[in-house]
C-alpha cells in the first residue's frame, strides 16, 4: 500500500513544475520588517553606551577615540548578533538602524563578520588600538 502512495507521488512530482524557487538567480524582494545589518549614523552618537549595555549578544562595542571632540567608532560583531533590534530601540538619539537591505550575510571566512563604523582615520586608530582609545565594555561582568 505505501509503495503505490509513493510511486503515485513520483509520478505527480514529473508532471508538475517545481515549487522551490530558484535563489540565486531569482531574487525576490525581502519583507518590509526584516531586520538585518546594523547601521549606525555617528553624527548624533554621544558615546552613552545604551546599546552596548542592552545588547543581550555583546554584538556592540562602542570605542572612544575622543571624548571631547565626540569622536567614537562602532565595533559591530555580525556573527554574534541575534538581529533582535534591542539596540535600535534603546538608541536615544536613533543613530542605530537595522538594513533591510543587507540580509545575505553568508561568507567563508571570519574577517567580514567584524565590521567598524565612523570615520576612516578613527576606525585605523581603532583597529590598531592606540593609547588614546578606550572600549565601552557591555554591561555583563
Amino acid at each position: 500500500m505505501k509503495t503505490v502512495t509513493m510511486l503515485g507521488d513520483v509520478l505527480r512530482s514529473l508532471v508538475h513544475k517545481p515549487v522551490t524557487r530558484l535563489y540565486p538567480f531569482e531574487r525576490h524582494e525581502p519583507p518590509e520588517r526584516l531586520r538585518g545589518q546594523l547601521d549606525w549614523d555617528p553624527t548624533n552618537c554621544t558615546g552613552c553606551g545604551l546599546c552596548v549595555k542592552d545588547c543581550p549578544a555583546e554584538a556592540i562595542e562602542i570605542i572612544t577615540v575622543n571624548k571631547a571632540e565626540k569622536r567614537f567608532v562602532m565595533r559591530y560583531h555580525l556573527d554574534r548578533c541575534l538581529f533582535c533590534g534591542q539596540c535600535v530601540k534603546s538608541c536615544r538619539r536613533k543613530c542605530l538602524t537595522q538594513s533591510g537591505d543587507h540580509w545575505e550575510l553568508a561568507a567563508l571566512t571570519e574577517d567580514p563578520f567584524t565590521l567598524y563604523y565612523g570615520n576612516e582615520e578613527d576606525v585605523e586608530t581603532a583597529r590598531t588600538g592606540a593609547d588614546d582609545t578606550h572600549t565601552e565594555a557591555s554591561g555583563t561582568g
